[in-house]
């Protein structure tokens, strides 16, 4: 009993420093909490305008970038009112797109395309949403998304079939180039009409003659495509056995629904609608952008066109160049990519919005938050790209000139949000752009040289290049 007696303050003691301790250490772990789930740091910004401007409106993504390099790669900036938190560089990009798809997915809709919807939002099952695929969340993203994909692979995106169709457009493309008889002539209208025919094939059964006034309207007007929607031609020749296209496909579990009552169908008019329009968007206009940077490119590195067509020379001949040549085509495969890289059409991709509350790299970001991947950032990540402001094809060859994937080579973007069309577009580009340089060699109008070539983009969504004329030389001329 004495010996107790005399260890109890001991004990107590003991007890007294380990619930101290314990203590302490639950206020350091608060405190360091409270300081690691911060909201992103960024420029402080003004009423009403936010941080306007700070930035070059005409070309945000450049702001951005050099933001990036003071504020890190999570910050905030202030459109106006509009909070952004934007996401630069290829690790943090990567992370939230890849690692996190489900706190990132969504898509942040402005309220210019509720407006362009006509405010039409449809509720199925407590989600609410705009319509297509581009611009909605919840169960008619995914639904619509889903269809697109199926339909495209049933129709043979990426397979033979569609190889076929692009091989067939690119002889017709090429007759319209012959037709200026090696004069300087902007691309921007023939290159647009071709890629869009693809689109129109995979989507209605069919192309267009590029003097058809439709297509043209369709490739001047997006929404144009809607007079084809509502057409009598394709509700009367539509074929359930024989479905020509996506739009067939769409048409038929649209009529099935109906039979079956369901009211709450997601195969409605106006997703149909807006489902075209989004795939002549994100499959036609990204496509053209890109092959018209890489003519422009050929003629401004004329040493590069010159590799390019001696290994198509040597590969291919005169006969038509398909898919099955890539493998042996690694410096045209290099370049290729180069253009997709240094044209980095969509600098900031589409907005997306958090999903939920995230904790990400130490900050804390809450639900509904607007957020900017910066893909500029990714495709010239000077942690990833041993030259990212040069235009250099080596960037995918190795020592020995074999080609390369390079895992910072996000032009379609990544996740949840990847384009759906990413396989039609590969198929596009690399069949399109072998078989313009196997015909005609670029160069820039007479009494211009190669260094008055214009390199600086257009404003606008997608990144153009400036206006310019180029000579379609023929080769075999």
């Amino acid at each position: 009993m004495a010996l107790l007696t005399e260890l109890l303050p001991v004990s107590t003691g003991i007890l007294l420093g380990v619930v101290l301790m314990s203590l302490l250490v639950v206020y350091l772990l608060s405190s360091d909490s409270q300081q690691e789930w911060k909201e992103p740091p960024g420029p402080k910004p003004l009423p009403i305008l936010g941080n306007l401007l700070e930035l070059d409106l005409k070309r945000p993504y450049l702001s951005l970038l050099s933001m990036s390099k003071q504020y890190g790669s999570v910050f905030t900036v202030y459109f106006g009112l509009k909070k952004v938190v934007v996401l630069a560089g290829y690790q943090t990009v990567k992370q939230a797109l890849v690692n996190h798809p489900e706190e990132f997915g969504d898509r942040d809709i402005s309220p210019i395309f509720y407006d362009l919807n006509e405010g039409y939002d449809y509720q199925v099952q407590g989600f609410c949403s705009t319509t297509g695929i581009l611009f909605s969340n919840g169960e008619n993203w995914k639904e619509m998304r889903r269809f697109a994909l199926s339909t495209l692979r049933d129709i043979g995106m990426g397979k033979r079939g569609v190889e076929e169709k692009i091989a067939e457009e690119t002889r017709y493309l090429r007759e319209l180039f012959e037709q200026f008889k090696g004069n300087p002539f902007d691309a921007t209208q023939p290159v647009n009409y071709a890629v869009s025919n693809i689109i129109v094939a995979i989507v209605y059964g069919s192309r267009f003659e590029y003097s058809d006034s439709l297509l043209k309207d369709m490739v001047n007007r997006a929404n144009e495509s809607s007079k084809l929607i509502g057409s009598a031609s394709i509700q009367k020749t539509l074929s359930p056995q024989h479905c020509r296209g996506l739009v067939d496909c769409f048409l038929e579990r649209k009529q099935n629904a109906e039979k079956c009552g369901d009211k709450n169908t997601l195969f409605h008019e106006n997703n149909l609608l807006f489902t075209v329009t989004n795939l002549f968007a994100a499959g036609a206009d990204t496509t053209g952008t890109t092959l018209r940077w890489g003519l422009l490119l050929m003629a401004k590195y004329p040493h590069v066109q010159d590799r390019v067509q001696e290994e198509i020379d040597n590969v291919a001949g005169d006969r038509q160049i398909v898919m099955e040549d890539k493998k042996n085509l690694p410096y045209t495969e290099a370049v290729i990519h180069e253009i997709q890289r240094v044209a980095n059409i969509l600098p900031m991709s589409l907005p997306h919005t958090t999903a939920c509350d995230v904790h990400f790299q130490r900050y804390f970001i809450k639900k509904g938050t607007c957020v900017f991947p910066l893909l500029t950032s990714v495709l010239r990540d000077e942690n990833e790209w041993e030259s990212p402001n040069t235009f250099n094809p080596e960037h995918f060859l190795d020592e020995q000139g074999r080609f390369v994937k390079r895992d910072a080579f996000m032009p379609f973007s990544a996740g949840r949000r990847l384009c759906l069309g990413e396989s039609l577009a590969r198929m596009e580009l690399f069949l399109f752009f072998t078989s313009l340089l196997q015909h005609f060699h670029f160069s820039p109008p007479p009494g211009m040289s190669e260094d008055q070539l214009d390199l600086t983009p257009a404003v606008g969504l997608i990144l153009n290049p400036s206006p310019h004329k180029l000579c379609a030389i023929s080769r075999s001329a």
